[in-house]
This record gives structure tokens, C-alpha cells and sequence, in this order.
């Protein structure tokens, strides 16, 4: 983008080696398997990326939105399953404790979540709520310097690996009476459950976190008793804004290959490009590539100076994902048997891709809060 900064632009240089080198070559294999890329994880921290929002003090590199968003892309169009725990390691656990945290659990977590050292999570949906976050019924109770946490959270990436889960629960009678804490993988009472089989984002670890009488310390309770909605809130935006990204370097990868594909492949003598129909469909799929691209990134550059609203990261999170299931399925069109074969990534990529539209927000939530937005003069 024309308003990236140098330092920005250097990232995006180092970020798109990073992925062709670590995460495209084993991509397809970890899909296949269902398997964690821990190995190329772990040297996420050599790029220093693990910490994008955090304060150098602790070891991040305290970028913004775009930045972060500049990673998801680059990282996304090469194996979007690594780029969502990402995701999930260093917006939702390591820039939820930066943002809300104390002096003292900002220096106990974040430089190990920084370094690599231990893997982070977030627990905030449930088997019983997903959509209606605030809702959640997972309850912490005090009892005397400790909490008693009981309760499920249900499709929580990297649960299999996290040693620090970064958890949202209920301490009032209030719906609005939320409450957060770390909690330590060892800590009695809390268990992962088994592993969850998905369609896509096989590559990405997805599991349950149960509590029976978890026993937590006050000392790992984030800000104060009840004061969680805000947080919760605020950090959704710059989700829903960075895993965008994702959806945008898958988009960029399907019109690459489709670029590639159709200077190789012949039909009736010609090669594929020649065609103008096969020219409409990449000439289109560039278009709306460009388009995602410039909103995306208008929206995380104004997020870092200081824009915020909910309607805001809302629109990019229901665009985007939308459009590159889209480019995605006239990916797999334009190649034909190959694009629906697993010869080629494209079917990886839309089944990816799918979970975007699902994750940090359906897109029929997206719809209501900008909906509401819109409106909320008229109903006033």
C-alpha cells in the first residue's frame, strides 16, 4: 500500500520469505495430517512477530493494526491453518494481556509469549455460546487469595498446545458481570479436551478447555471484577480487522496460481489465457483482490490513528472473508478438475477461508452490529 512505512514495507519483504521458506512447503502435509507447525511457530520468533502490538519493553515490537494485518496476509497466503494460531497467540492472547494486563502479569507472561518460550489462547466461546459472547456461563467464584473456575469453552485454537489461556468467565448474576483470567496449563482442575475435526484450518489446532473446580489465583484476575465486556470488546475490533488479512492472502494466492495456471495449461491448442472468458474470470478476481486490499488496509490505518468503532472493523470482517470464498470457489472453477482435486491448493484454501466467515464473528453478526450502527439515530 502507498502509505506503508519503510519499516512496514520491511516486514512485508521479511514475512513473504518467511512464509514461501517455512510455511508454504508444508502446508498441504499439515493439512493432510491434521498437524501443528510448531517448528516454523517457534521461528515466528526470530522475525520478531510473536509480540507485533507489545511493548518493546517486554520484548514486542509495538506496531499496530497494520502491521499485524501486513503479517496475517503474508503469512495467510501461504498457509492460513499457521496464520490462525498465530492469530490466536499474539491478538488474542499476547495483545489482550498487553491492553488489559498489570505491570506484574505483563512481566510474569509476556516476554516467554514474546520469545516463544510458552504458546497463548483464548477461551471466550462455549458449547453453548458462540454468537452471544456475553452470554457465556463458564462461572468464577472467590474463594479467599483464590477463584474457582467451572465450566467449558468450546473451539478454542491452540488449546492442544497453550501453556497460557487467556479466559473470559462469569462472576456476577449480570449478563454483563464478566470477569478475565490467565490461567497456567497445570493448573489443578483445568484439563484440554479432546481435539475437534474441522473442515479447514486443518493445520490449526482446535480443542476444548474444561474447568472442574480450577483452582486460579486473585493475582491472575485481569483488571478489576466485572470490568471485562469493555475488553472483550476492544480487542474484537483489531481481530476482526487482522484476520481479514487471512482472507486477503488467500485471495492473492488464488489469483497467483489462476495467473500461473493459465500460462501453463492448453485446451485446444491454446493456452489458457488466451481465452477471453479465462480472462474476465482472473481480470475480475484481481479486481476484487485490489479492492479487499485498499479497504483492508484503509481500515487498520485508521484503527492505529485512533478511529475505533464497532461498524467499522465489522464491514472489513463481513466483507472480505465473503469476497475471497468467492475468489476462491472461481479459482477452483477456472482449473477445473485440478482446482477440485488436492493436486493443486486451491479446495485448501477455500476450505480455509470458510472458517472466516465463521470465526471472530458470523457474518449474520457482522450484519446485525453494523445494522444496528446505521440505525441507531432512527431509533433514537
Amino acid at each position: 500500500m502507498w502509505f506503508f512505512t519503510d519499516e512496514e514495507k520491511e516486514l512485508q519483504r521479511i514475512c513473504r520469505d518467511f512464509a514461501s521458506k517455512e510455511l508454504a512447503p508444508a502446508a498441504t502435509l499439515h493439512d493432510e495430517k491434521e498437524s501443528f507447525n510448531l517448528s516454523a511457530f517457534k521461528k515466528m520468533a526470530d522475525l520478531g512477530v510473536l509480540g507485533i502490538t507489545a511493548d518493546p519493553q517486554y520484548g514486542g515490537a509495538g506496531l499496530g493494526a497494520t502491521a499485524a494485518t501486513i503479517v496475517m496476509e503474508e503469512f495467510g497466503a501461504a498457509c492460513a491453518g499457521s496464520t490462525l494460531s498465530y492469530l490466536a497467540h499474539s491478538i488474542l492472547c499476547v495483545n489482550n494481556i498487553q491492553n488489559n494486563g498489570s505491570a506484574e502479569q505483563k512481566e510474569k507472561y509476556l516476554p516467554k509469549l514474546i520469545t516463544g518460550e510458552t504458546i497463548g489462547c483464548m477461551g471466550m466461546s462455549e458449547p453453548e455460546y458462540g454468537s452471544d459472547a456475553v452470554g457465556i456461563q463458564t462461572k468464577a467464584k472467590k474463594d479467599g487469595e483464590n477463584y474457582i473456575i467451572n465450566g467449558a469453552k468450546m473451539w478454542i485454537t491452540n488449546a492442544q498446545y497453550a501453556d497460557i489461556a487467556y479466559v473470559y468467565t462469569r462472576t456476577g448474576e449480570e449478563r454483563k458481570n464478566l470477569s478475565t483470567f490467565i490461567v497456567e496449563k497445570g493448573t489443578p482442575g483445568f484439563s484440554v479436551g479432546k481435539p475437534i475435526h474441522k473442515m479447514g484450518m486443518r493445520s490449526s489446532p482446535t480443542g476444548e478447555l474444561v474447568f472442574d473446580n480450577a483452582r486460579v489465583p486473585k493475582a491472575n484476575l485481569v483488571g478489576k471484577e466485572g470490568d471485562s465486556i469493555y475488553h472483550m470488546m476492544k480487542n474484537l475490533d483489531i481481530e476482526r480487522i487482522t484476520i481479514a488479512g487471512i482472507s486477503l492472502g488467500i485471495a492473492q494466492a488464488c489469483v497467483d496460481q489462476c495467473i500461473k495456471y493459465a500460462g501453463e495449461r492448453k485446451q485446444f491448442g491454446k493456452h489458457l489465457g488466451s481465452f477471453q472468458m479465462i480472462q474476465k474470470m482472473i481480470a475480475e478476481m484481481s479486481t476484487e483482490t485490489e479492492m479487499m486490499r485498499s479497504f483492508l488496509y484503509t481500515t487498520a490505518k485508521r484503527y492505529d490513528m485512533g478511529e475505533r468503532g464497532p461498524s467499522m472493523a465489522a464491514q472489513v470482517k463481513l466483507a472480505l472473508p465473503k469476497m475471497a470464498t468467492k475468489i476462491a470457489l472461481d479459482a477452483i472453477q477456472l482449473h477445473g478438475g485440478y482446482g477440485y482435486s488436492r493436486e493443486f491448493p486451491l479446495e485448501r484454501m477455500m476450505r480455509d477461508n470458510k472458517l472466516n466467515e465463521i470465526g471472530a464473528g458470523t457474518n449474520e453478526v457482522m450484519i446485525m452490529i453494523i445494522a444496528k450502527n446505521l440505525l441507531k439515530d432512527l431509533r433514537d
